[in-house]
């Protein structure tokens, strides 16, 4: 999708890119995946094929926590690699400097498969895929942290004064647009009320964007073999923050099939509680607010966009507030 924050990278941008990192001549380069944020390419040259994905240039506007994001994209990957038996693809260059090109870049090799929403699956592969996806969640969720937050910001002791740091980080975000949230305003006021709740949450790897483009899955004489990608905006915080992309749009007493999932495999059981039903609203409204606010970033009133980002965050805050209100 098209984006303000996409490098509009040249061919011979790419052939420079490529001969720094020491992959040989480019033969063929071409757009890849649809992420919303960065630029990201297939590059094939004399060495291989390699995925080259390019961060906003600095003189982009970016909301608060993007800010650096690529340094923790690599950081989380290495973690997944080291700590979990997930499959991510290596890291096989990278230059955060911007000294000889003006955004930050890595080249990581390509990984052969479909994103899981282009795969042709039957009924039950549809349901097997979605319960592998629990399950990888499950596995991500024991690498364990020790304070919490998102790298690029700065940790925190507990997961009430770093969720509070960013919301009121989002809400500031909104401000440099010009945009008052009245609902992060809100929700800053909830976040008070159960501070209590959060501050008991256990802190763990959050990826926070589990949705079907970021898993890739190849068919293989052993089964479908999945691979994660993209794990950018991963932050240390609540597993229950994972449950939104679970099942999409599905209150958490109702995700039956990815609770099951998921519990098979965890070390932490999910079994929808009164508190984690507390802790998945404002794991919605964190999303929420996120749509509310990035838009402002990222398109204009005449862009899809725009108007997805307003029904879906109006969606979040509606079901979160409800929750949190009654409660």
């Amino acid at each position: 999708m098209i984006s303000r924050t996409k490098y509009p990278i040249t061919n011979e941008e790419i052939q420079r890119l490529s001969e720094q990192a020491g992959l040989g001549a480019v033969k063929n380069a071409s757009p890849l995946g649809a992420g919303e944020y960065n630029a990201v390419y297939l590059v094939q040259t004399n060495s291989g094929e390699y995925v080259l994905k390019i961060a906003p240039p600095e003189s982009v506007p970016v909301m608060t926590y993007e800010q650096g994001m690529m340094e923790a994209e690599i950081f989380w990957y290495e973690q997944m690699r080291e700590h979990s038996k997930i499959r991510v693809p290596r890291v096989v260059y990278s230059d955060l400097s911007r000294k000889v090109f003006p955004a930050e870049f890595f080249f990581m090799e390509r990984i052969p498969g479909k994103q899981l929403n282009e795969m042709d699956f039957s009924e039950e592969e549809k349901a097997a895929a979605a319960g592998t996806t629990a399950r990888m969640a499950a596995e991500l969720h024991r690498i364990k942290g020790e304070r919490f937050g998102y790298l690029q910001m700065g940790l925190h002791d507990d997961w009430y004064e770093a969720y509070r740091a960013i919301i009121e980080s989002l809400v500031e975000d909104g401000k440099r647009q010009g945009h008052s949230s009245r609902r992060g305003k809100r929700l800053l006021k909830y976040i008070d009320d159960y501070k209590d709740i959060l501050k008991a949450a256990p802190c763990c790897m959050v990826n926070f964007d589990i949705w079907a483009p970021n898993i890739l899955c190849e068919r293989t004489e052993a089964g479908i073999q999945y691979t994660w990608i993209d794990p950018e905006r991963s932050f240390w915080g609540d597993a229950i923050w994972d449950f939104i992309c679970l099942e999409l749009f599905t209150p958490l007493a109702e995700k039956k099939n990815s609770l099951a999932a998921y519990n098979e495999a965890t070390d932490l059981t999910v079994l929808a509680t009164r508190e984690e039903q507390i802790r998945y609203a404002f794991a919605q409204a964190h999303m929420g607010l996120i749509m509310e606010i990035e838009k402002y970033y990222r398109y204009t009133l005449h862009h899809a966009g725009w108007w997805r980002n307003v029904y879906v965050s109006g969606f979040l805050f509606r079901h979160a507030f409800t929750t949190l209100k009654k409660s």
